[in-house]
C-alpha cells in the first residue's frame, strides 16, 4: 500500500504530494543555482528544461513509468542548447530521482523498460555529440548513473512491502486477541447470568412456600429476587455488546472473583514472582460481572509482571466509591528486551471499556504501573 504521508521532526505527518513538490522544488533550486553561478552558453534554455523535468517529478506517483522515463528524456535535450550546458552536474540528481521512481513506484518490473529507453537516449546522444571519441568507459559511466538508483528503488520497494505485510499481520493478531478476550468476557457473563437466574428460581420457590406461613419473610425473599433480576438484566445488557462464541457452553469451572485473590497471589508466588498484596479489608459488594473482570485484570497484570518485570511486584486492590480500583507496579528490565506484543494490555482495555471503567499504564523512573478502575453500579 503506498504511503500517504511521511513523518516529520515535529511529529506531524507530511502529505506525499507536499513531499514530492518540495523534492522537485529542491532539485530545481540546486540545478538553477549551478546554472546561474556557472552561466554556460545557453543556460537560460537549460534552466527552462530543468524546470520542466522537475515539474514532472512533482507528480511522479501518478504515472511513475511515464514520468520516470519522460523527465530524463527532457533533460537530454539540454545537449541541443549548448555543449557546456550538457556538462553541468546538478541534472544527475534529477536523473537519479527519475530512475528511483521507475523502481520504487512500480510494483512490477516494467520500470526496466523506462530504464532501457533512458539508456538508449544517453547512448544516442553520445553517438551524435560530434567529434568526441567514445569508448568502453562511457558504458561503465552510464551504468554507474542508471543502475544504483534503480537497485536502491527496488530495495526500498521490497522493504516497504514487507513493512506493510508485517503491519497487516500485527493488525490481524491484535483483532484476534481482542476477539478472544471478548469471547472470554462473554462466556464469563453467560455463566454469571445463568447463576443469577438459577438463584432467582430457587428464591422464588422459597417465597412461594413462605407467602402463606411467613409473609414478612417472603417479602424479603422477593426483594432479593428483584435485586438479583436487576443485576442479571445489567449483565445481559453487557453480554449483548459482545460477540458470543457458541463453543464451550457448559462452563463447569466456577467463575472466579476478588474473593479468590489470595489463591491467585499464592499461585504467582509459587511461579517465582516476588509479590506484595494490599487488599482492603472490606471491599464493596460488586456485581458478578464486575467481580470476575476485576479478577481477570489483576491476573493479566500479574502475568505481564511475571513475563517482563524484575524485582518486587506490588498489587493493590482498594474500594473506589461503589466500585474497585486495581493498581499493579513493578520494576522493568531494559525496554529493548522486555517489550512484548501488548496484546494483554489491549485485552484489558477492551474489558474495562465494555464495563465503563478506566485504564492507564506507563513506565516512570524504571517502574511500570497499571491502574484500572471499575464501577460498581450495574446500570
Amino acid at each position: 500500500m503506498p504511503a500517504t504521508s511521511y513523518p516529520s521532526k515535529m511529529g506531524k505527518r507530511i502529505p506525499v504530494w507536499a513531499f514530492d513538490l518540495a523534492l522537485a522544488g529542491a532539485l530545481f533550486a540546486v540545478s538553477a543555482f549551478e546554472l546561474v553561478v556557472v552561466r554556460p552558453e545557453g543556460w537560460q534554455w537549460a534552466l527552462a528544461i530543468n524546470a520542466v523535468a522537475c515539474a514532472l517529478l512533482a507528480v511522479r506517483r501518478r504515472a511513475p513509468l511515464v514520468i520516470g522515463t519522460a523527465a530524463p528524456i527532457v533533460l537530454l535535450s539540454t545537449a541541443l542548447v549548448g555543449e557546456k550546458v550538457d556538462d553541468t552536474s546538478a541534472p544527475i540528481l534529477i536523473l537519479a530521482v527519475s530512475i528511483y521512481t521507475l523502481a520504487r513506484w512500480r510494483r512490477d518490473l516494467r520500470g526496466l523498460i523506462g530504464l532501457a529507453v533512458i539508456a538508449l537516449g544517453i547512448f544516442t546522444g553520445y553517438r551524435t555529440s560530434g567529434p568526441r571519441v567514445n569508448d568502453i568507459s562511457d558504458v561503465f559511466f552510464v551504468c554507474a548513473l542508471l543502475i544504483p538508483p534503480y537497485v536502491f528503488g527496488r530495495v526500498v520497494r521490497r522493504l516497504a512491502d514487507q513493512k506493510a505485510l508485517l503491519e497487516d499481520r500485527e493488525e490481524l493478531v491484535t483483532r484476534e486477541a481482542v476477539r478472544a478476550e471478548r469471547d472470554r468476557i462473554a462466556r464469563e457473563l453467560h455463566d454469571v447470568i445463568a447463576h443469577s437466574v438459577s438463584a432467582m428460581v430457587v428464591q422464588t420457590a422459597a417465597a412461594q412456600d413462605l407467602v402463606r406461613t411467613d409473609p414478612a419473610r417472603a417479602e424479603g425473599v422477593l426483594r432479593d429476587v428483584a435485586d438479583t433480576g436487576r443485576r442479571a438484566l445489567a449483565e445481559t445488557g453487557r453480554l449483548l455488546h459482545v460477540i458470543r462464541d457458541d463453543g464451550d457452553e457448559l462452563g463447569l469451572t466456577p467463575t472466579p472473583g476478588l474473593a479468590d485473590l489470595d489463591a491467585l497471589v499464592a499461585q504467582f508466588r509459587d511461579a517465582g514472582l516476588d509479590l506484595e498484596l494490599e487488599l482492603d479489608a472490606e471491599l464493596p459488594s460488586l456485581p458478578a460481572g464486575i467481580d470476575v473482570s476485576a479478577y481477570r485484570i489483576a491476573e493479566e497484570a500479574l502475568t505481564n509482571a511475571l513475563r517482563h518485570g524484575t524485582g518486587t511486584v506490588s498489587l493493590q486492590v482498594r474500594s473506589s466509591g461503589s466500585g474497585v480500583a486495581i493498581r499493579v507496579t513493578n520494576p522493568t528490565a531494559d525496554t529493548r528486551t522486555s517489550r512484548g506484543a501488548g496484546l494483554g494490555l489491549r485485552g484489558m482495555a477492551e474489558r474495562v471499556s465494555m464495563l465503563g471503567g478506566t485504564l492507564a499504564h506507563g513506565t516512570t523512573d524504571g517502574r511500570f504501573e497499571l491502574a484500572a478502575t471499575l464501577p460498581g453500579d450495574p446500570s
